[in-house]
Parts: C-alpha cells; sequence; structure tokens
C-alpha cells in the first residue's frame, strides 16, 4: 500500500509539535496544573500551522498530557489511569495478553498496596476502607453496586499506600474488572461462597484498620486466590 508523503508529512509535524510542547514541560519544571504557552506560540516556534499545532494538542489530551478545553488555556494534566485502562483492555481484547495474566499482575502488586496501606493509611482511609467493606455486605442483593464497591475499595487501598505508581496501575484495571467481574460473582457456585468473597474484603478492612501489614497482605492474597478459581472454574483464561 502507497503511503501518502503529505499525510506522513503532516503527522512528522504533528510529532514535532508534540515534543516541543513535552520538552517545553520538562525544561521548565512545570507541575499538573500548570498553564503552557498556546498553539500559536509552538506553531510558531516549529514553523508549522496552527492546524498542526492544534493536532499535537489534542494528541497530547489523548495521552493525558495536556488538559485543554472550555476556552481556557492548556495546562499540564494530572496523573490519570485511563490511558493504560485503555491499553490493558486493548491487549485483552486482542488477545495479546490473558485475563489471568493481568490478575497475576494484579495480584503481586494488591499484595504490596494492602501491606502498605496498613502501614501508612491514615485515620479517614482506614475508616472508608472499612465502609467500604461493610456497604459490600449491606449490598449483597445488588451486584452492580457490589461490583462497583468493589472497584473503589481497591483503588482506595492502592492510593492509602502513599505510592501513586500503584494508585495508577490498581485504577487501570478498572475496565478489564469490569467486563469480567460478572462471570466471576456468577461462577461462585453458592449465596454462602459469594458472601465469602464479600467477608474477604472486611478481613482486608481490618487487617489495615489495625495496622497489620502481613495479615492485609495474607487477607488480599486469599481474596485474590479464590477470585482466579472462580474465573477459572467459569472458563476464562
Amino acid at each position: 500500500m502507497d503511503i501518502d508523503p503529505v499525510a506522513l508529512s503532516s503527522a512528522s509535524l504533528v510529532d514535532r509539535v508534540m515534543s516541543d510542547v513535552t520538552d517545553y514541560i520538562r525544561q521548565n519544571g512545570l507541575e499538573a496544573g500548570a498553564t503552557v504557552p498556546g498553539e500559536a506560540v509552538f506553531a510558531a516556534k516549529a514553523g508549522v500551522s496552527r492546524a498542526v499545532a492544534r493536532e499535537a494538542f489534542r494528541g497530547l489530551a489523548a495521552l493525558r498530557i495536556l488538559d485543554i478545553g472550555n476556552g481556557r488555556r492548556a495546562r499540564v494534566a494530572p496523573a490519570d489511569d485511563s490511558v493504560l485502562s485503555l491499553m490493558f483492555d486493548h491487549c485483552v481484547q486482542t488477545k495479546q495478553v490473558t485475563i489471568q495474566q493481568i490478575l497475576d499482575v494484579r495480584r503481586t502488586i494488591e499484595l504490596r498496596t494492602a501491606a502498605l496501606a496498613a502501614l501508612r493509611r491514615t485515620e479517614p482511609e482506614a475508616l472508608e476502607i472499612l465502609g467500604i467493606a461493610e456497604s459490600m455486605r449491606s449490598s449483597f442483593d445488588q451486584p452492580e453496586r457490589v461490583m462497583e464497591l468493589d472497584l473503589r475499595f481497591h483503588e482506595t487501598i492502592a492510593r492509602a499506600s502513599r505510592n501513586p505508581v500503584f494508585a495508577l496501575l490498581v485504577g487501570s484495571f478498572r475496565v478489564v474488572t469490569r467486563q469480567t467481574w460478572a462471570t466471576g460473582w456468577a461462577s461462585r457456585p453458592t449465596d454462602e461462597a459469594r458472601r465469602d468473597s464479600v467477608e474477604g474484603h472486611a478481613v482486608i478492612a481490618a487487617a489495615i484498620r489495625d495496622r497489620q501489614p502481613q495479615a492485609a497482605e495474607k487477607a488480599m492474597a486469599d481474596h485474590f486466590d479464590l477470585t482466579v478459581k472462580a474465573l477459572l472454574h467459569a472458563g476464562i483464561n
């Protein structure tokens, strides 16, 4: 297939402006929320049209490097797990990785986040984690609500670990988890087995509240082992 040289040249120019913007952010030590010069500035610097610079800004916004919109100046975007989340989903959907491989990585990460949360959580965070676990218990007859609470539970623990990388990674699993959660829930043979899964969250929460990192890590490992078993039983690998 022939490649349109005009399209190739345009893409190259967009890439150049994107590099100029990221270089500017780094060289000036800009942090999340800081404003960056407008499209016209970078268009002039690179000797390209405003249309090319606008496309570069849109590309950086899609990557969550810039935050643009609402008629205000572009800003450095805060950390966001959405791009990683889409990539994980893409890899699963195109059979480049499996659900079990995702779970293997999640298990490794979340054992550590549970232990760190037990050591580093604040009192409000401990109460929030306990409250989510209790809400899961009281919402047992509403699986969709339990699922959303489950996602929030793990993400809150990741934030309580005080390592933003863990928070990004755990949050990035959200899309894939939503696609498999209902299957895992349904594959547990009885309501008792499903309640055991819910209660596992309460055990994790209590260990974090009591500042017991080893107990929190073990409880998280037990939780993931049950989840993996349920998904294997459902034929998800």
